[in-house]
């Protein structure tokens, strides 16, 4: 079985420090074989906020958790018009991670990341040729029985938050083509601050069976209808049980969990689990 804790939108420099310490001791308890972040490590992506973020993932790795993750569009400068266009992830590359697609292999599961963070949008994400490739050759040399996990921060599929619908990822018929084609199983992203599980062909019809998990924000202030969150997924054998953990004021506690199980390329729910450990 792999475990995965399914982290996003930390937003450090708009962040809540009871809400850190909170995820970290959490983290400790669920042991966890990967801690994935889906972006937004940072508010403004100024130094101070990428030195914070990148204490937390130390302590996280001190504690024991391998952690992957990919940039989000707070994470490129918005006001220093210089860095922004000519140098936008250095400070992600020095203090967070140098690999902007890294990817993690677990015992039932791959998982990748791509970072959708753009210069020229200030809020929106884009996908490229390159990396559409990269998904397709990362996950043909997987091992046939490895559940796909795809580790975006802006969400490939427009969703619902509240009233309003936030909108898809740009170039989304390429990427819909590319999951397909890679036998893409799950897609983990944030960006829109709520929790969500859809099956992707429910959001947009020829796209398959992936299963389209959204995370909440886990430390930051800047909440949407929900209050702060994260995931918890358990793998094994065609299965799936997603936990959500939701902040009750003193603690992260399991608010929700659901199964679902693969059958003829799409996941249905299956017999609700007990809560998670």
């Amino acid at each position: 079985m792999a475990r995965i804790v399914h982290l996003s939108d930390l937003h450090f420099g708009a962040h809540d420090d009871q809400l850190v310490a909170a995820v970290e001791r959490s983290v400790d308890e669920l042991a966890p074989d990967l801690v994935v972040v889906s972006g937004d490590f940072t508010q403004r992506a100024r130094t101070e906020q990428f030195a914070e973020a990148c204490r937390f993932l130390e302590r996280l790795r001190d504690g024991g958790h391998e952690v992957l993750g990919v940039p989000g569009n707070h994470d490129v400068p918005l006001y220093d018009v210089l860095r922004r266009f000519l140098s936008p992830l250095t400070r992600y590359k020095r203090y967070i991670d140098d690999i902007l697609c890294p990817v993690h292999e677990l015992r039932g599961a791959i998982v990748l990341g791509i970072n959708t963070a753009r210069s020229l949008t200030f809020k929106d994400g884009r996908i490229n040729a390159q990396q559409v490739e990269f998904i397709r050759e990362t996950f043909a040399r997987a091992d046939s029985e490895s559940v796909r996990v795809l580790v975006t921060h802006h969400p490939l599929f427009a969703l619902k938050v509240g009233d309003e619908l936030q909108g898809a990822i740009g170039r989304q018929e390429m990427a819909l083509d590319a999951i397909e084609e890679a036998g893409v199983d799950m897609l983990l992203a944030g960006h829109n601050h709520h929790a969500s599980v859809n099956n992707a062909s429910d959001l947009v019809t020829r796209a398959g069976g992936a299963l389209v998990v959204q995370a909440g924000t886990a430390t930051s202030t800047r909440v949407r209808d929900q209050d702060q969150s994260f995931n918890l997924l358990d793998i094994a054998e065609g299965r799936v049980v997603l936990t959500v953990y939701t902040w009750s004021g003193e603690e992260y506690r399991a608010a929700d969990a659901q199964a679902f199980a693969k059958q003829d390329g799409r996941w249905s729910l299956a017999k609700a689990p007990q809560p998670a450990a």
